[in-house]
């Protein structure tokens, strides 16, 4: 205890203010004046107390600690151990897991030379990449060490492994950090690995390199080493490789007492064998020849020096995570990464204004009714804009089939496509009554071809409360801008709920602030799952059309999104399979709901259309009901917006297992919950959930393949 109070250690000493000892130790620390006190305790438990998710409550009851650094004669308050830890590397998350935090403090990592080493020793703490720390190296602090060891002039004919150790103990008081200021020899190898998992060599002595490797790989530990020139860098596997050559065999079969006490030209050769002279930035092979001519030692950068301390901080968590790490080497070239700058491609410019319509308003001259009936039924809305039926205009009929091959996993038992089939049908109903020529409806889903088949027959109909449709049909459009909340008088909510009803349906409504955010926290639930599934996002990106792209008859075109430029930049990153597949492992990503979170909470009015029964002929009606209901809506001035969660179309558990079966027990709740919010009768079924509100003309509509890509081979 006397030479930690005396100053005398690189060792931190930590006090509780509730040990009885440890207050006799402040209590003298108190009394000496020359000893100073920083508490800043109270700025460490707020900001453990704003951390996400919140920490529980015996977090944030740990006795406060106070640290004495006798080289520094201070004393400083600190979070108990597990509240520091949480609290300093919070910011590492999701870079490095919580789990991975807790498996990365059990090891054990051991540092030779701590000129180089210093910075990687500095960097594998910072990161809590280890649970401790063994510093070696028998050589003092000099001035010229400064332009790349961070130390100061204070440090100056310290031993460096004890420099390190300060600054890492200033860091992190917590942190077990072991010092030999011997070095290393034959005789103390053996002790100082004993115990370690992965050593990094940073020395500057050929003999003790190899001797270091021998003796690690006798004991399977690996061996890790970065040389600041161009970047390289070497890992050698003796844990899983214990016949693996000494530094991959380029010193041949030398030895180390061979190495012992050469001059520095009858190094160079083997120092050239090691870093392989070909591959030398030109600067480092010419300073080479002039080390102990003009140059006292080996040139070193700080910036090169951190560039291989990052490396190496790698490696090190990949192998203490059991990520693959193989033997080898590799150059992280920085100078020739900047000689290979790219531009970046400009974003695509995205003027909603200049966008034209994706199909006349209005049918051609001389168009043969049945053609414009067809015409009408192709605007129909379908999920995703997968426009998945064939249509069959006759002289006498027009036939709608579901088409089963632009199906996808959200189109559970194609219930989503007999929906699209419904309102194209509506659609066509609309224009023959405006045409003159309704006649009554068949559904058949007896064929063997198609799961659901919809027949118009023409006749000499003209129902007005369907012709009177037939131009706001011609203009329905999906409208996904953003909103301010309005109300929606009394009198449209009971057309529109009459309007559903007339089509076989019933239309429920959440109008209030709490209802309406309650089901947003629901569907912004749902849309991150769509996220997180491989399948559904991989489906959601295909439907995507960005400017450019061929394929713009089908699917969703960006602009229509109505996103800002700032949301469109992260698009980008919302298209990464890869990302999505990190935070399915975390089971994160709740800000992959926001864009529905954000709309649907800025909403007028929730509706949801229902439906009685599961069959494919249900879901058509309610995809009547439903484009007649969209269309009225809009022709009272509403914006309307589908947010049909994925969950929508399931019926059974076992629907949820065939969409997303990491997810399935999560769609099933979140189904429940929104029918506890709605509270449908027992034999309904949702159709469709959308969002009512107001709002300008959407940027963009969306576009439809020609009736000639739609019909059916009359072969």
């Amino acid at each position: 205890m006397a030479n930690v109070l005396d100053g005398e250690t690189s060792t931190v000493l930590v006090l509780r203010d509730d040990d009885p000892d440890d207050l006799l130790v402040l209590d003298r620390l108190r009394s000496d004046p020359s000893i100073e006190f920083v508490d800043r305790f109270a700025e460490q438990l707020a900001g453990l107390r704003r951390l996400l998710p919140r920490p529980d409550p015996d977090l944030l009851a740990e006795t406060k600690r106070w640290a004495y650094y006798p080289w520094r004669r201070m004393v400083v308050a600190i979070l108990g151990p597990r509240g520091f830890c949480t609290a300093r590397l919070d910011r590492n998350r999701n870079l490095i897991t919580t789990a991975e935090q807790r498996t990365l403090a059990a090891l054990r990592v051991g540092v030779v030379g701590l000129s180089a080493g210093h910075a990687i020793a500095y960097t594998l703490a910072a990161e809590g990449a280890c649970g401790t720390l063994r510093l070696a190296d028998f050589d003092e602090l000099e001035l010229s060490n400064l332009n790349r060891v961070p130390a100061s002039v204070f440090d100056i004919g310290l031993n460096k492994a004890t420099v390190a150790a300060r600054k890492i103990a200033e860091l992190d008081p917590y942190l077990a950090v072991e010092v030999i200021e011997s070095g290393l020899s034959p005789q103390s190898v053996d002790e100082f690995l004993d115990g370690l998992d992965v050593v990094v060599e940073e020395c500057d002595s050929l003999d003790i390199k190899v001797m270091l490797r021998h003796a690690a790989r006798a004991r399977g530990v690996s061996v890790l080493m970065a040389t600041s020139d161009r970047g390289l860098v070497d890992v050698e596997r003796y844990d899983s490789e214990p016949q693996r050559p000494i530094l991959h065999g380029l010193l041949g079969s030398v030895d180390a007492a061979q190495l012992r006490g050469l001059s520095t030209r009858d190094k160079v050769p083997y120092v050239l064998n090691v870093l392989d002279g070909q591959e030398l930035s030109a600067r480092g092979a010419a300073s080479l020849v002039e080390v102990g001519q003009t140059l006292w030692g080996w040139p070193q950068l700080a910036g090169d020096i951190w560039v291989g301390a990052a490396t190496i901080a790698n490696a090190v968590r990949k192998i203490g995570l059991g990520e693959p790490v193989e033997s080898g080497r590799v150059r992280v070239d920085v100078s020739a990464a900047l000689d290979r700058l790219d531009q970046p491609p400009a974003p695509a410019a995205i003027d909603a204004r200049l966008q034209e319509l994706a199909f006349p308003v209005a049918p051609t001259e001389h168009q043969p009714a049945s053609e414009i009936v067809a015409e009408a039924a192709i605007r129909a809305p379908s999920a995703g804009n997968a426009q998945p039926w064939h249509v069959v205009a006759e002289q006498h009929s027009l036939t709608i089939r579901l088409a089963p091959e632009h199906s996808g996993a959200l189109d559970i038992g194609f219930r989503a496509s007999a929906v699209a089939v419904g309102a194209a049908m509506f659609n066509a109903r609309v224009a023959a009554a405006a045409h003159g020529i309704l006649g009554p409806v068949d559904f058949d889903e007896t064929q063997i071809d198609s799961p659901l088949e919809v027949t118009l027959h023409f006749g000499c109909g003209d129902e007005q409360s369907l012709a009177t449709l037939y131009r706001p049909m011609l203009l329905r459009a999906t409208n996904r801008h953003h909103c301010t909340p309005g109300d929606v008088d009394p009198a449209t909510v009971e057309l529109l709920k009459n309007t559903a009803a007339a089509e076989g349906a019933r239309l429920h409504f959440l109008l209030s602030q709490d209802e309406i955010n309650r089901a947003s926290s629901i569907l912004a639930d749902a849309d991150r799952i769509r996220y997180l599934t491989p399948r559904l996002h991989e489906e959601m990106l295909s439907e995507l059309r960005w400017p450019g792209d061929p394929a713009s008859e089908s699917g969703i075109d960006v602009q229509s999104l109505e996103l800002d430029p700032g949301e469109m930049r992260v698009l980008d990153i919302l298209r990464r399979s890869d990302v999505m597949a990190r935070l399915a492992q975390w089971d994160g990503g709740t800000a992959l709901g926001d864009y529905t979170s954000e709309r649907v909470s800025a909403s007028s009015a929730l509706a949801v259309v229902y439906v009685d029964g599961v069959s494919l002929t249900d879901f058509a009606r309610g995809g009547s009901a439903m484009q007649a209901v969209w269309i009225v809506a809009q022709q009272r001035g509403l914006a309307v917006h589908p947010v049909s969660p994925t969950f929508l179309y399931g019926c059974s558990r076992h629907d949820f297992d065939q969409v997303s079966p990491h997810f399935a027990e999560h769609l099933h709740r979140l189904q429940h919950e929104l029918r506890d919010l709605v509270k449908p009768r027992k034999d309904e079924h949702e159709v469709l959930v959308f969002r009512l509100f107001h709002a300008p003309p959407p940027s963009v509509r969306s576009r439809r393949r020609g009736l000639h890509a739609t019909r059916e081979s009359q072969d």
